[in-house]
């Protein structure tokens, strides 16, 4: 002992003494003596530099419980020391000791941990060593299958221009870590143009993933990863990239012709399959989408060919000139015997032929404004837009907000506002920022800037996001000198509120969306729907707005979409309470920062859930139910059962529906099985976490399917036709997973809200809590009573069933029942806090129904009625009729409110 401490005195403390020291510690998990024995340890070493690499060179790697290797945690302690310590460095040794240390602390870095890479990095002055040193290290990092580590290393010691682009960031890409591959070349413009050209010639039509993955045998590359090299995926990030980077839209014609295909096949569906837009409009934008590119002019007239026949491709084909060796067959004879007038595509134009006033149908259908033509005021020069300032920037004033710009379905991301709609109560404005010089103009600029900050004036708009990005791509002065924006209420918060709450009223009273109608509307149409009665026509949303004259339908759209919103604000302030708003909308729309707290809390419960059911065979084939036999949980896990495997009970099937497809999900909620939908609002990522956290099956359709179905488990997510209706879809999915059905499961969830408690409540009980809300009279109740006795003697035999006058339903097996005492007989609201909804019970209705059904969830108010015979008729092919069912009399069945 003695002679190690003249030894230590003499030459230093051993590093493999310290090292010793040090792992003891370790594996006592006594950190704070290791602290202390480290830093003293260090100011023994004789060679402080030199030792640390000797004590890291035999560091354990990862043990299993730790975040941290011992490595680590010493070069960390090291790193404290040093700092008090300044004397010790490398320009204390000779080159030759230096660089021996350096390329041992090179060897080292095999740790993408950034502390871990930079100290050393930082310690040994790493860059500047040789590139020829560290580019061979770079090569041997690969070869040992670190990529990661490779990229990482060579981005932290600016090696990316010693280095082939390609090498480094294929095998990134075949492992879904494109972001790494990002930053490996974001700063360098010859590098960013390389990886851009790189991602778009895996976007041409003939390019195959299996090919590149062979020029990295040792590369292990899972289905997942493979599944994420598609087209549409690899176009999608060209183009963010090319937006992200500044670089010339030339460098991805690959990417940009996909993403036209993809438009025009958008369009075709949109035209001839949804008929929902106009044959303008289409046009218009047909040549934008396909403009002088030869094959998507020759894929335009094989769609037409296969979509509207021989005539209309031949039009188009004579329009673009297409070789005759290109066109498809019987169109170069179809075009030999057109007559003249009509070897032309006629556009048409009716902005001048259009009347202002609708149909009456129109008008029956659609939400119109309260205003006429003259009213209407187009802002093309300063001097109308000074007019225009003078009337919507009036203290006190209330101004409608909406604007519009042409669509470019993807092919570029910066789209610039060409119409802006400012709507007060007795007049509209439509700025027309494509008219000559507007859009440049001093005090069109000035005029934004002081209309969006006036505090005084509030300005009404619904989804302002989308509106704000283009407005600064449209004015670059908003982005070096910001917009302030004061006074501004955006509907689509209270919306949100509206939805989330489940309250669909319209101005005259409540009204729900009843299963099986069609609830296609979204976004300010629905809102309008709801508050106003009327949805919006929104035919002319996808419009050219750049293309002038504007047509009269173009007009009418664009006032309506401004005005509306003045409307709804209108109503919506005045009774708030009928759409389970507070009295002050304000609070609303200021309370949302919170709930983003809220919204990160349970995404991070969501993800926590994920990693917990990853290790279950199956996600949410357990959870929340009782023990299932591996067929049911096959089922639940979206595999599609074997023809000889039992049916399953539709309450086990658990699905989350997209918001494309809520029809569906009505349907299926209303056969039994749980369902959760997507607001109209919400994004479709919103269907994954659910999905995630409480085991469901996502159900969508169209483009986000991809996306979402990387997100879940082998077979949890099931695509359906975008155009079958949403019956068929129904049918479809109970038998995709063997489900049937039974005359008992109909109506036994909550249509409102995927509840399955209910609460009976017999009339006289009804009465009583109408008469106690309000709702019913004196008068009304004698009526009533009278009628009832009357009912009950005639023993109702044409409206119920006689097992029914007093009696739960059919679904009542199904269901869960609490009792009527769980009620407030004060505030009538359930121990959740939802009330019933008595003002959506007609008193006329009390003197033929004995019984109502009342969810504890919503407060939603049932009754036996026709509904029943309904669904009955529309799923008789997929629903499993028991003997007893057969063998009773026909039912009716639960009609709601």
């Amino acid at each position: 002992m003695f002679s190690r401490g003249v030894n230590e005195l003499k030459w230093g403390l051993d590093p493999t003494v310290l090292t010793e020291q040090l792992f003891e510690l370790w594996n006592r998990k006594d950190l704070q003596t290791l602290h202390l024995a480290a830093l003293q340890g260090f100011s023994k070493l004789s060679e402080p530099l030199e030792a640390l690499l000797t004590i890291l060179e035999s560091c354990p790697g990862k043990q299993k419980g730790r975040s941290h290797t011992l490595g680590h945690h010493i070069l960390m302690e090291f790193q404290t020391w040093l700092k008090k310590h300044p004397q010790v460095t490398l320009s204390s040794l000779s080159d030759q000791q230096a660089m021996a240390l350096q390329r041992r602390a090179l060897s080292l870095i095999t740790d993408t941990q950034p502390s871990f890479v930079d100290t050393l990095i930082n310690i040994y002055h790493l860059s500047s060593l040789d590139p020829t040193i560290l580019r061979l290290h770079i090569v041997r990092l690969q070869a040992l299958n670190c990529y990661k580590e490779a990229v990482v290393l060579s981005v932290k010691l600016k090696l990316q221009r010693e280095l082939n682009m390609e090498e480094m960031c294929v095998p990134l890409i075949l492992l879904d870590k494109l972001s790494l591959a990002e930053s490996f070349v974001t700063g360098d413009n010859h590098l960013e143009q390389q990886l851009v050209t790189l991602l778009d010639s895996w976007c041409h039509p003939n390019f195959c993933v299996e090919v590149i993955s062979k020029q990295f045998p040792r590369l292990s590359v899972s289905k997942h990863c493979m599944g994420q090299i598609k087209p549409k995926m690899l176009t999608k990030h060209v183009l963010r990239l090319v937006e992200k980077f500044h670089i010339d839209h030339g460098l991805c014609p690959n990417a940009l012709r996909k993403r036209r295909q993809d438009s025009l096949r958008f369009l075709m569906y949109k035209r001839f399959v949804e008929k929902s837009m106009t044959q303008e409009n289409w046009s218009d934008h047909v040549q934008y989408v396909v403009a002088d590119d030869l094959e998507l002019q020759i894929q335009l007239v094989e769609m037409l060919l296969r979509y509207d026949g021989l005539q209309k491709a031949s039009q188009w084909s004579l329009r673009y000139n297409i070789p005759r060796n290109r066109l498809p067959y019987g169109v170069w004879e179809t075009q030999q015997s057109l007559p003249p007038h009509l070897q032309q595509v006629h556009l048409g134009d009716s902005a001048q032929t259009e009347e202002w006033m609708p149909s009456e149908s129109h008008c029956q259908k659609f939400y119109q404004v309260p205003i006429t033509k003259d009213k209407v005021h187009f802002v093309d020069t300063p001097e109308a837009l000074h007019r225009c300032q003078n009337i919507v920037l009036k203290d006190g004033g209330i101004v409608g907000v909406d604007m519009e710009w042409q669509p470019t379905f993807g092919c570029m991301s910066t789209q610039k506002v060409a119409l802006i709609q400012l709507a007060v109560f007795d007049q509209v404005f439509l700025l027309d920022l494509s008219a000559n010089g507007l859009r440049e103009h001093p005090d069109t600029i000035s005029f934004i800037r002081s209309f969006f900050s006036a505090q005084n004036v509030l300005k009404l708009g619904y989804g302002m996001a989308g509106d704000l990005k283009c407005l600064l791509a449209t004015w670059h002065q908003f982005l070096e000198e910001p917009l302030k924006m004061e006074g501004v209420l955006d509907l689509l918060s209270i919306h949100q509120k509206i939805q989330r709450g489940k309250v669909k009223l319209t101005q005259n009273g409540p009204k729900e969306v009843l299963v099986g109608e069609d609830s296609a509307e979204k976004g300010l149409s629905l809102l309008v729907q709801q508050v106003l009665g009327r949805r919006l026509d929104k035919t002319e949303q996808m419009s050219n707005w750049e293309k002038r004259p504007l047509r009269i339908s173009q007009i009418r759209y664009a006032v309506a979409d401004a005005y509306c919103l003045l409307a709804v604000y209108s109503v919506l302030s005045s009774k708030p309470e009928w759409f389970g708003l507070p009295p002050d909308l304000h609070s609303i729309s200021s309370s949302q920062s919170e709930k983003g707290g809220e919204k990160k809390q349970k995404d991070k419960w969501a993800k926590q859930t994920k990693q917990a059911h990853d290790k279950e065979e199956c996600q949410g084939a357990q959870r929340g139910s009782p023990p299932r036999s591996d067929t049911e949980k096959g089922l639940l896990c979206g595999k599609k059962p074997s023809e000889d495997s039992p049916p399953l009970p539709p309450q086990q099937l658990r699905v989350v529906c997209d918001n494309m497809l809520q029809g569906l999900g009505r349907y299926l909620r209303c056969l039994g099985v749980d369902v959760v939908m997507l607001e109209n609002t919400d994004d479709h990522r919103e269907a994954a976490k659910l999905a995630q956290a409480e085991g469901r099956v996502i159900l969508t359709c169209g483009q986000p399917y991809q996306s979402l179905r990387s997100q879940v488990g082998e077979g949890r997510c099931l695509s359906l036709d975008c155009s079958e209706k949403a019956r068929d879809q129904a049918v479809r999915v109970l038998r995709h997973f063997n489900v049937q059905p039974t005359h008992s499961d109909i109506f036994s969830r909550c249509q409102a809200c995927n509840s399955d408690q209910y609460v009976a409540v017999p009339r006289e009980d009804m009465l009583r809590m109408l008469k106690q809300k309000g709702f019913l009279q004196d008068q009304d109740t004698h009526q009533t009573q009278q009628k009832s006795h009357q009912q009950e003697e005639e023993k109702l035999d044409d409206i119920l069933t006689p097992g029914e006058t007093s009696e739960l339903p059919r679904y009542a097996l199904q269901c869960r029942w609490a009792p009527l005492s769980g009620l407030d007989p004060d505030t009538l609201t359930f121990p959740g806090g939802a009330p019933i909804q008595l003002h959506a019970v007609p008193p006329a209705l009390l003197s033929r129904i004995p019984l109502f059904y009342v969810c504890t969830r919503c407060g939603k108010v049932f009754w036996e009625g026709s509904h029943f015979g309904r669904v009955i008729s529309m799923f008789q092919e997929v629903l499993h009729i028991t003997d007893s069912e057969s063998a009773a009399a026909p039912v009716t069945g639960a009609q709601q409110n």
